[in-house]
């Protein structure tokens, strides 16, 4: 028999999640676990990489558990996650050198500002259609190498690979320092502020600026096709990993909004409104962000969006 299932993983900021969905794209099992939230300092906002890793692999299990699916149900996963959480972590190991730095945290407000007083906030606006800010990975992943020795001394040697949350994901379950791949997808490759949107790639001249080995970046892959198969997880073992889009991205897709002009607005943690643009990076003067909406295929062609957010909402306390 043909699977029955696509199992989702939504990796949230607050909690994770996997839903079972059925051939009608029916919800028929979901399975939720809380995270822990790190707050080190005023601003400051952590996650524990190997705590999501967990959590998720729970999550899956326990969602196949309550319909007495096996993988044999199962076409595929798709991940969801949240966006520009960036995480650090060994070539040779697998294992991460500092918790995840959560897409809120403020501890690069002086990295920021020195870049911006260099330039300005829109420096590289032009290439990644994103201004300055403590929001992007790039800044982020600047703090850990100029702040724990660690990190420093592996992208010295070439041990650093660099993630956001998605890649993470992928490269433990796709067999981790065994083999496990290295990838990201390009909705969320647009939010590290160094993806030319353009071409597609990273821009080296941006990483030079920063200090950003590119050899530590993740492979860019398109938001819908097999990157790779689970191994090292019993009952997920061999399951193809088939999708991946952050979160906000997965919800402009997953409300139908698949011609131009077509907007939704999220209400989570923070707020977030996405509007299809289509084939068009439309470059915005009232402090929107132009990023990716989607690429549903390695030979796909880009969906472009604008985004509008507010940080504190769901989250707010």
């Amino acid at each position: 028999m043909a699977p029955s299932y696509v199992l989702s993983i939504d990796q949230g900021t607050t909690s994770s999640r996997a839903l079972l969905f059925d051939k009608e794209g029916q919800p028929k099992a979901k399975e939720q676990i809380e995270l822990t939230q790190h707050y080190p300092e005023a601003g400051w906002c952590e996650h524990d990489p190997q705590e999501i890793l967990d959590g998720v692999v729970k999550c899956c299990q326990g969602a196949l558990a309550k319909v007495g699916a096996g993988k044999a149900d199962v076409a595929g996963i798709g991940i969801t996650n949240q966006r520009e959480t960036t995480v650090a972590w060994d070539r040779a190991t697998g294992e991460p050198f500092y918790r995840a730095i959560v897409w809120l945290d403020l501890r690069t407000a002086d990295t920021v500002g020195k870049l911006c007083a260099k330039g300005s906030k829109d420096r590289f606006r032009k290439q990644t259609g994103l201004p300055v800010s403590t929001y992007f990975s790039a800044v982020k992943m600047k703090w850990l190498l100029d702040n724990v020795p660690e990190v420093r001394k592996a992208a010295d040697e070439g041990r650093c690979m660099f993630g956001t949350i998605e890649s993470w994901l992928i490269y433990k379950l796709t067999g981790g320092k065994d083999g496990g791949l290295h990838i990201t997808d390009v909705s969320n490759a647009s939010r590290y502020m160094l993806m030319n949107l353009k071409t597609l790639a990273w821009d080296e001249a941006i990483c030079k600026t920063l200090g950003i080995p590119v050899g530590a970046l993740p492979t860019i892959k398109s938001n819908s096709e097999v990157y790779g198969h689970v191994k090292g997880f019993g009952a997920l073992d061999g399951l193809p990993i088939s999708g991946a889009l952050g979160d906000q991205h997965a919800a402009l897709l997953g409300q139908g909004c698949l011609e131009v002009g077509a907007s939704k607005n999220t209400y989570g943690t923070g707020c977030f409104m996405l509007l299809n643009t289509g084939p068009e990076a439309v470059p915005s003067h009232s402090g929107l962000l132009t990023t990716i909406g989607f690429k549903l295929g390695a030979d796909a062609a880009v969906t472009f969006a604008l985004e509008g957010s507010v940080a504190g909402a769901g989250g707010a306390g």
